[in-house]
């Protein structure tokens, strides 16, 4: 009975397939960071992994939407699993099948900050957000721009 409650509880915590990662359709994108794939003929939600884009009514939401838009939107990706965030979203790497790191991608554009705290360590990411800030790409031609989780606080002030 333990064995069988271990199991159950493996599952319901574990990303939608236990290899790690699956390939399938991008029917949606939510926000720059979130989007839908197809994964045994139903949608389901991702986070992007590392990153963090700004809020669709925060400046510069909608043209982050929209660079993910342009990248995935009705593409094959393979995902490439890290975690279930606490809402029980899965938290992935999303990759074209040209080998596009799509995380990396948007961090390289401009239109997200590189976000450790959703995603594993990627040093890469450090270096592209830097590349980004200093080329004034993005969002980073705004002379200061307000990360999501601090505008998330200042919209929640009463």
């Amino acid at each position: 009975m333990l064995f069988l409650f271990a199991m159950l509880l493996t599952l319901w915590f574990a990303p939608s397939t236990l290899a790690g990662e699956f390939t399938g359709q991008v029917v949606a994108v939510l926000e720059g960071d979130r989007i839908e794939v197809l994964h045994n003929k139903r949608p389901e939600r991702i986070r992007l992994s590392g990153i963090d884009c700004p809020e669709q009514r925060q400046p510069f939401g909608e043209k982050a939407t929209q660079a993910t838009s342009a990248l995935v939107l009705g593409k094959e990706v393979t995902l490439q699993f890290h975690s279930k965030e606490k809402d029980r979203r899965t938290a992935a790497t999303v990759v074209l099948s040209d080998g596009t790191n799509v995380n990396h991608e948007l961090v390289k554009e401009g239109w997200c900050w590189w976000y450790p705290k959703s995603g594993p360590m990627d040093k890469a990411m450090k270096r592209f957000e830097s590349e980004a800030r200093t080329g004034k790409r993005g969002l980073w031609v705004d002379q200061y721009p307000v990360p999501p989780w601090e505008w998330q606080k200042w919209r929640e002030r009463p």
